[in-house]
């Protein structure tokens, strides 16, 4: 087994799986983990994705949002440029911002900077991925493989656990 390990890690060197249970022994574990654990952090060069989520929906529903922390522990900034999920037949980096007394959403055409030594977070109501002609509902319970493409930093995959379809952050098992 550790001989797998080692030879995954080898294919992947940049990739960071980090969950509070290895913390404290490992501090390198094998992107084939990180779908194991939905919800775990991830690290690829300076760019960390934590606490992401999505939300259930009804069967049929068109659409659904996904929502993560994105942290740039390095000295240049990075840019979210696009996302894919193979649950959607588009995927997009949308923001939602009041104009006047009206909240608005729009794809975020340029991609979403994220700055350097800094943390965006993707959550209901802002900055959030958007899943849209989805060929089945999601789940509760499930978790969605979603793949993002940063500038600098390259395709991250992060499995987003599926919550409640009124999810306001990712449910934490203790």
């Amino acid at each position: 087994m550790i001989r797998t390990r080692f030879a995954v890690l080898a294919l992947a060197p940049l990739l960071t799986l980090v969950t509070p249970a290895l913390a404290q022994h490992h501090s390198l574990s094998s992107s084939a983990e990180a779908s194991a654990h939905p919800g775990a952090a991830i690290t690829q060069t300076n760019i960390t994705l934590s606490d992401g989520f999505t939300r259930a929906t009804l069967p049929g529903a068109p659409v659904a949002g996904g929502f993560v922390t994105i942290t740039n522990s390095g000295s240049e900034d990075d840019v979210l440029i696009g996302a894919m999920a193979g649950i959607a037949k588009e995927t997009q980096i949308h923001e939602m911002a009041m104009e006047g007394d009206v909240m608005k959403m729009r794809q975020l055409a340029d991609g979403l900077v994220i700055p350097a030594g800094e943390t965006v977070t993707l959550a209901p109501g802002g900055f959030h991925i958007m899943f849209m002609g989805l060929n089945g509902p999601l789940v509760e319970g499930e978790s969605l493989p979603v793949t993002l493409q940063f500038k600098n930093a390259g395709k991250v995959t992060i499995e987003l656990p599926i919550g409640a379809t009124a999810a306001m952050a990712p449910a934490h098992a203790h």
